[in-house]
């Protein structure tokens, strides 16, 4: 489990494509600091587990064909930046929300409208997720737990902190760029619940 608090802005220093998968190298000396073999670290909120630590800063991960047809990863190279988020420890505080690393679909970037002291993203979003965004609610897009500050029928807005611009890949994120996005979970349990009692 995660909180969607981005740590470190980490880079992709490898990648290997596979028959119907991928290895990662990625550079991130913090989330690397007590890491070690199985360990999870989200990436760009993915959640993907430590293959191997390596001298650096850097780590090898894993990624299989069901999780690069599902999120971002597949377009990440040599050369990317990416959000970095270690596991929560359960005795930390939960600075965003719960977030799980199990990424629901893709989005990408419509517009960006600077402020003088924010910048207001606006995201497209799938139809088979809308109905789980509601505004003011919580949603993680590339790893980070953000709060939805408006909604239209396929697209949410952020109002982004400089901290955010500043510390994630939101900030340098371009229109038509895409973007992991994962919905609240406890929004599919309630649907699923409801659906079974109405079965």
């Amino acid at each position: 489990m995660f909180t969607g608090i981005v740590e470190e802005l980490g880079e992709v220093v490898g990648k290997e494509e596979l028959v119907d998968a991928a290895r990662f190298v990625i550079r991130g000396p913090l989330v690397t600091a007590d890491a070690g073999h199985g360990d999870s670290i989200a990436v760009n909120g993915v959640c993907l587990t430590v293959v191997e630590v390596r001298a650096g800063g850097e780590f090898t991960a894993d990624v299989m064909a069901e999780t690069l047809n599902r999120s971002s990863l597949a377009g990440v190279d040599v050369g990317s930046r990416v959000n970095l988020e270690r596991a929560a420890a359960v005795n930390s505080r939960l600075g965003g929300h719960i977030v799980q690393g199990h990424v629901d679909g893709t989005g990408h970037v419509v517009s960006r409208s600077p402020s003088e002291n924010w910048e207001i993203v606006r995201i497209s979003v799938p139809a088979t997720l809308s109905r789980y965004v509601v505004e003011k609610g919580s949603i993680t897009i590339d790893g980070v737990s953000l709060t939805v500050s408006a909604l239209g029928d396929d697209w949410l807005e952020v109002s982004l902190i400089p901290t955010t611009l500043g510390l994630t890949t939101l900030g340098r994120a371009e229109i038509g760029t895409p973007v992991n996005l994962e919905v609240d979970v406890i929004a599919k349990y309630v649907e699923r619940l409801l659906n079974s009692r109405d079965a």
